[in-house]
Protein backbone atom coordinates (compact mmCIF):
# COMPACT_ATOMS: atom_id res chain seq x y z
CA UNK A 1 0.00 0.00 0.00
CA UNK A 2 2.87 2.37 0.76
CA UNK A 3 4.40 1.78 -2.66
CA UNK A 4 1.03 2.15 -4.37
CA UNK A 5 0.25 5.48 -2.71
CA UNK A 6 3.79 6.78 -3.19
CA UNK A 7 3.49 6.12 -6.91
CA UNK A 8 0.30 8.10 -7.44
CA UNK A 9 0.75 11.40 -9.33
CA UNK A 10 1.83 14.26 -7.09
CA UNK A 11 4.82 16.18 -8.46
CA UNK A 12 3.51 15.80 -12.02
CA UNK A 13 0.10 17.19 -11.02
CA UNK A 14 1.53 20.39 -9.58
CA UNK A 15 4.17 20.78 -12.31
CA UNK A 16 1.66 20.53 -15.17
CA UNK A 17 -0.80 22.78 -13.37
CA UNK A 18 1.79 25.51 -12.84
CA UNK A 19 3.14 25.18 -16.37
CA UNK A 20 -0.43 25.85 -17.49
CA UNK A 21 -0.81 28.78 -15.09
CA UNK A 22 2.50 30.45 -15.95
CA UNK A 23 2.15 29.82 -19.68
CA UNK A 24 -1.01 28.34 -21.24
CA UNK A 25 -3.03 25.13 -20.95
CA UNK A 26 -1.89 24.33 -24.49
CA UNK A 27 1.77 24.41 -23.45
CA UNK A 28 1.02 22.17 -20.46
CA UNK A 29 -0.82 19.79 -22.78
CA UNK A 30 2.15 19.77 -25.15
CA UNK A 31 4.50 19.04 -22.24
CA UNK A 32 2.78 15.67 -21.82
CA UNK A 33 4.08 14.52 -25.22
CA UNK A 34 7.29 13.17 -23.69
CA UNK A 35 5.97 12.33 -20.22
CA UNK A 36 4.92 8.67 -20.68
CA UNK A 37 8.36 7.72 -22.04
CA UNK A 38 10.10 9.87 -19.41
CA UNK A 39 8.02 8.30 -16.64
CA UNK A 40 9.09 4.89 -17.89
CA UNK A 41 12.68 5.92 -17.12
CA UNK A 42 11.71 5.94 -13.46
CA UNK A 43 11.45 2.17 -13.75
CA UNK A 44 15.16 2.11 -14.63
CA UNK A 45 15.76 4.46 -11.69
CA UNK A 46 14.11 1.95 -9.33
CA UNK A 47 15.85 -1.09 -10.82
CA UNK A 48 19.24 0.61 -10.40
CA UNK A 49 18.35 1.39 -6.79
CA UNK A 50 17.30 -2.22 -6.18
CA UNK A 51 20.62 -3.47 -7.53
CA UNK A 52 22.80 -1.11 -5.49
CA UNK A 53 21.00 -0.37 -2.23
CA UNK A 54 22.40 -3.42 -0.42
CA UNK A 55 25.75 -1.64 -0.61
CA UNK A 56 24.23 1.34 1.18
CA UNK A 57 21.63 4.04 0.77
CA UNK A 58 24.01 6.59 -0.75
CA UNK A 59 25.28 4.13 -3.35
CA UNK A 60 21.73 3.10 -4.24
CA UNK A 61 20.39 6.63 -4.65
CA UNK A 62 23.49 8.03 -6.36
CA UNK A 63 23.57 5.20 -8.90
CA UNK A 64 19.84 5.55 -9.56
CA UNK A 65 20.12 9.32 -10.07
CA UNK A 66 23.07 8.96 -12.43
CA UNK A 67 21.12 6.42 -14.46
CA UNK A 68 18.07 8.72 -14.61
CA UNK A 69 20.00 11.81 -15.70
CA UNK A 70 21.94 9.83 -18.30
CA UNK A 71 18.79 8.35 -19.85
CA UNK A 72 16.86 11.63 -19.59
CA UNK A 73 19.69 13.35 -21.49
CA UNK A 74 19.43 10.74 -24.25
CA UNK A 75 15.67 11.24 -24.36
CA UNK A 76 16.10 15.00 -24.68
CA UNK A 77 18.66 14.56 -27.43
CA UNK A 78 16.30 12.20 -29.29
CA UNK A 79 13.84 15.08 -29.63
CA UNK A 80 10.69 12.94 -29.68
CA UNK A 81 7.79 14.97 -31.07
CA UNK A 82 5.12 12.27 -31.56
CA UNK A 83 2.95 11.21 -28.66
CA UNK A 84 2.49 7.68 -29.98
CA UNK A 85 6.27 7.17 -29.98
CA UNK A 86 6.38 8.25 -26.34
CA UNK A 87 3.54 5.88 -25.43
CA UNK A 88 5.17 3.00 -27.31
CA UNK A 89 8.46 3.58 -25.48
CA UNK A 90 6.60 3.73 -22.17
CA UNK A 91 4.79 0.45 -22.81
CA UNK A 92 8.09 -1.26 -23.64
CA UNK A 93 9.68 0.05 -20.45
CA UNK A 94 6.71 -0.95 -18.29
CA UNK A 95 6.82 -4.52 -19.58
CA UNK A 96 10.61 -4.77 -19.36
CA UNK A 97 10.84 -3.32 -15.84
CA UNK A 98 8.04 -5.57 -14.58
CA UNK A 99 9.71 -8.69 -15.97
CA UNK A 100 13.11 -7.73 -14.55
CA UNK A 101 11.79 -7.02 -11.06
CA UNK A 102 9.24 -9.81 -10.78
CA UNK A 103 10.82 -12.64 -12.77
CA UNK A 104 14.54 -12.01 -12.39
CA UNK A 105 15.03 -10.19 -9.08
CA UNK A 106 12.20 -11.98 -7.26
CA UNK A 107 11.98 -9.41 -4.44
CA UNK A 108 9.87 -10.71 -1.58
CA UNK A 109 7.14 -8.61 -0.02
CA UNK A 110 7.70 -7.43 3.55
CA UNK A 111 5.42 -6.98 6.53
CA UNK A 112 4.17 -3.67 7.85
CA UNK A 113 6.64 -1.32 9.51
CA UNK A 114 5.47 1.60 11.63
CA UNK A 115 6.87 4.91 10.37
CA UNK A 116 6.64 8.05 12.47
CA UNK A 117 6.95 11.17 10.33
CA UNK A 118 8.65 14.02 12.17
CA UNK A 119 8.26 17.69 11.29
CA UNK A 120 11.74 17.64 9.75
CA UNK A 121 10.77 14.67 7.50
CA UNK A 122 7.61 16.39 6.30
CA UNK A 123 9.36 19.74 5.84
CA UNK A 124 12.15 18.12 3.81
CA UNK A 125 9.70 16.30 1.56
CA UNK A 126 7.63 19.43 1.01
CA UNK A 127 10.64 21.62 0.23
CA UNK A 128 12.25 19.02 -2.01
CA UNK A 129 9.04 18.34 -3.92
CA UNK A 130 8.37 22.06 -4.25
CA UNK A 131 11.88 22.70 -5.56
CA UNK A 132 11.45 20.00 -8.22
CA UNK A 133 8.09 21.44 -9.28
CA UNK A 134 9.55 24.95 -9.50
CA UNK A 135 12.48 23.64 -11.54
CA UNK A 136 10.16 21.79 -13.94
CA UNK A 137 8.09 24.95 -14.44
CA UNK A 138 11.27 27.00 -14.94
CA UNK A 139 12.67 24.52 -17.47
CA UNK A 140 9.35 24.50 -19.31
CA UNK A 141 9.54 28.29 -19.58
CA UNK A 142 13.23 28.31 -20.53
CA UNK A 143 13.60 25.19 -22.68
CA UNK A 144 10.07 24.55 -23.91
CA UNK A 145 7.41 21.90 -23.22
CA UNK A 146 9.72 18.91 -23.77
CA UNK A 147 12.08 20.04 -21.01
CA UNK A 148 9.13 20.82 -18.73
CA UNK A 149 7.59 17.41 -19.38
CA UNK A 150 10.78 15.49 -18.64
CA UNK A 151 11.53 17.33 -15.40
CA UNK A 152 7.88 16.99 -14.32
CA UNK A 153 8.58 13.24 -14.15
CA UNK A 154 11.73 13.59 -12.03
CA UNK A 155 11.39 10.96 -9.25
CA UNK A 156 11.24 13.43 -6.36
CA UNK A 157 8.70 11.50 -4.30
CA UNK A 158 10.49 8.26 -5.13
CA UNK A 159 13.68 9.65 -3.63
CA UNK A 160 12.18 10.85 -0.37
CA UNK A 161 10.11 7.66 0.03
CA UNK A 162 13.16 5.45 -0.47
CA UNK A 163 15.18 7.44 2.07
CA UNK A 164 12.45 7.16 4.71
CA UNK A 165 11.79 3.45 4.14
CA UNK A 166 15.51 2.60 4.21
CA UNK A 167 16.06 4.45 7.48
CA UNK A 168 13.03 2.93 9.18
CA UNK A 169 12.99 -0.64 7.83
CA UNK A 170 16.38 -1.29 6.29
CA UNK A 171 17.47 -2.23 2.79
CA UNK A 172 15.12 -5.18 2.27
CA UNK A 173 12.05 -3.28 3.41
CA UNK A 174 13.02 -0.37 1.17
CA UNK A 175 13.49 -2.76 -1.77
CA UNK A 176 10.04 -4.27 -1.22
CA UNK A 177 8.43 -0.81 -1.14
CA UNK A 178 10.44 0.22 -4.21
CA UNK A 179 9.03 -2.72 -6.18
CA UNK A 180 5.45 -1.57 -5.59
CA UNK A 181 6.46 2.08 -5.96
CA UNK A 182 7.88 1.38 -9.40
CA UNK A 183 4.76 -0.30 -10.76
CA UNK A 184 2.40 2.29 -9.33
CA UNK A 185 4.51 5.26 -10.43
CA UNK A 186 5.28 4.31 -14.00
CA UNK A 187 1.66 3.35 -14.64
CA UNK A 188 -0.42 5.96 -12.81
CA UNK A 189 1.65 9.08 -13.55
CA UNK A 190 1.77 8.16 -17.25
CA UNK A 191 -2.00 7.70 -17.37
CA UNK A 192 -2.47 11.02 -15.58
CA UNK A 193 -0.33 12.72 -18.24
CA UNK A 194 -2.37 11.08 -21.00
CA UNK A 195 -5.59 12.36 -19.43
CA UNK A 196 -4.21 15.88 -18.99
CA UNK A 197 -3.09 15.98 -22.62
CA UNK A 198 -6.71 15.98 -23.80
CA UNK A 199 -8.60 17.36 -20.80
CA UNK A 200 -6.60 20.61 -20.58
CA UNK A 201 -7.40 21.31 -24.22
CA UNK A 202 -11.11 20.58 -23.76
CA UNK A 203 -11.88 21.76 -20.22
CA UNK A 204 -9.09 24.08 -19.10
CA UNK A 205 -6.82 23.82 -16.07
CA UNK A 206 -9.25 23.55 -13.15
CA UNK A 207 -11.76 21.06 -14.51
CA UNK A 208 -9.08 19.26 -16.50
CA UNK A 209 -6.96 18.70 -13.39
CA UNK A 210 -9.96 17.61 -11.31
CA UNK A 211 -11.16 15.02 -13.83
CA UNK A 212 -7.63 13.80 -14.50
CA UNK A 213 -7.22 13.20 -10.76
CA UNK A 214 -10.47 11.25 -10.68
CA UNK A 215 -9.19 9.23 -13.62
CA UNK A 216 -6.00 8.56 -11.63
CA UNK A 217 -8.08 7.25 -8.74
CA UNK A 218 -9.54 4.70 -11.15
CA UNK A 219 -6.18 3.65 -12.59
CA UNK A 220 -4.77 3.57 -9.05
CA UNK A 221 -7.46 1.13 -7.95
CA UNK A 222 -6.85 -1.10 -10.97
CA UNK A 223 -3.12 -0.97 -10.22
CA UNK A 224 -3.87 -2.01 -6.64
CA UNK A 225 -5.82 -5.04 -7.84
CA UNK A 226 -2.98 -6.01 -10.17
CA UNK A 227 -0.32 -5.54 -7.49
CA UNK A 228 -2.29 -7.51 -4.94
CA UNK A 229 -2.57 -10.41 -7.38
CA UNK A 230 0.90 -10.33 -8.91
CA UNK A 231 3.38 -8.64 -6.60
CA UNK A 232 2.44 -10.00 -3.18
Amino acid sequence: MGGLIGGLPSTAVAALLFIGLTQTPGVASEATTIMPFAQGLNGIFIITYLLLVRRGLVQGLLGALLAWFFLASILLAAGIRYFWVSVAGWMLLVLSCYLVVERWMKILSQGKVSIRYTCSHLTFRALFGGAVIAFAVFMGKLGGPIYGGIFATFPAMFLSTLVVTYRTGGAEFSRAVAKALMMSGIINVAFYAMAVRYLYAWLGLVYGTAIALLFSCGTGYLTYLFMRAKLS
